[in-house]
């Protein structure tokens, strides 16, 4: 049975009769965030039952979730066939209130979401790479996470939010239910979630950068980069055989960039492989003609792991190299550190049955 986050609102007018019944519905699943047909209490009883019938709703549970100090929480969803993903609920900025109790600004989120169980691109430094690839996830377990995580936290209908792809998976790699999720949460009768606020992440399949950027989406880009040659790139990310450096920055060089918007290039950080000014320079040369970001992010070290997190002098020696020669550099503060940040801790930790 498919679930009734699979569709998008021209798809269930099409199902359901009449056809602006589509749109309570909608109104009901993405507005209110009901879990139960019962509760969408302007639907006829006939309507309710049909659906019961043919579409699921509950597709996902909320097994574990961890709170950090810095209001960054860490979902571990089940999913129908027991199967376990991961998102993170960010906050990026708290609210404020003034004296009176008025909000003067509310908070800002963004929710980092997978795409698949598992994944098959087998980077060295990530967890989630441990457990192989199963399979991919359909439209509605992508769609639901967002859904489950709003609801979780009272996130108003009209509070908007920034999604990024980038959990457990590579979203390239489940094309077809990636695209079809970020015009899913674009509709205004949903979740109304601007596609310029949606990242994707990807670890740089370069055919299918080219492919994503025919379809023009209007989303924004970011790619996982983390090296400046292709030996220590292909000792990070096995991939890169298959798609090295070269075509993925040829592929960027052909994707419609919003005018107000850059290309963001994450550069996980590992104290001594890709933390020198050496490699700074190279990145520089690497970038030359692209609008693009930096992120600089530390390596978050999990159990197990032999590589390192880099000294703090070292990130902003590089930063500062980088802003020095025009190409904008952020570090990316790490945010859930005393939670299991890194993708893939909290479903290892709960698969080993630690607390």
């Amino acid at each position: 049975m498919n679930s009734i986050y699979d569709y998008s609102l021209d798809e269930l007018k099409g199902l359901l009769k009449p056809s602006f019944r589509a749109k309570q519905v909608y109104n009901w699943l993405y507005k209110k965030y009901v879990s139960n047909y019962d509760e969408m209490k302007n639907l006829p009883k006939e309507l309710i039952d049909d659906l019961k019938s043919n579409y699921e709703i509950n597709i996902l549970e909320i097994v574990k979730k961890e709170k950090s100090s810095d209001g960054s929480i860490k979902y571990l969803f089940r999913l129908n066939d027991n199967h376990t993903i991961e998102a993170v609920l960010l906050l990026m900025k708290k609210k404020i209130v003034n004296e009176d109790g008025s909000i003067e600004k509310g908070e800002k989120y963004t929710v980092c979401i997978s795409t698949q169980v598992g994944c098959k691109v087998g980077c060295s430094f990530c967890l989630t790479a441990k457990g192989g690839f199963v399979r991919n996830l359909t439209v509605g377990e992508i769609i639901n996470q967002i859904v489950q995580i709003k609801r979780d936290n009272d996130i108003a209908e009209n509070k908007s939010l920034n999604i990024v792809f980038m959990g457990m998976g590579e979203p390239l790699d489940n094309y077809d239910n990636f695209v079809k999720s970020v015009k899913i949460f674009s509709e205004l009768d949903g979740l109304a979630i601007s596609r310029r606020r949606q990242t994707v992440s990807t670890s740089g399949i370069s055919t299918k950068i080219e492919k994503l950027g025919n379809e023009d989406l209007g989303i924004q880009l970011a790619i996982s980069l983390h090296a400046v040659d292709d030996d220590l790139r292909t000792e990070l990310i096995p991939m890169n055989k298959a798609y090295n450096i070269k075509s993925i920055i040829d592929a960027v060089k052909k994707f419609p960039v919003d005018t107000r918007k850059k290309v963001m290039f994450e550069y996980l950080v590992i104290k001594d492989k890709n933390d020198d000014i050496a490699s700074a320079k190279k990145l520089l040369q690497l970038l030359d003609g692209i609008k693009a970001k930096v992120n600089l992010i530390y390596f978050n070290p999990y159990p197990g792991t032999s590589y390192q997190r880099p000294q703090r002098d070292d990130m902003i020696k590089f930063q500062e190299y980088l802003i020095s020669k025009g190409l904008l550099c952020t570090i990316r503060e790490s945010k859930g550190l005393d939670i299991s940040a890194a993708c893939g801790q909290l479903k290892e930790k709960e698969s080993n049955g630690s607390s």
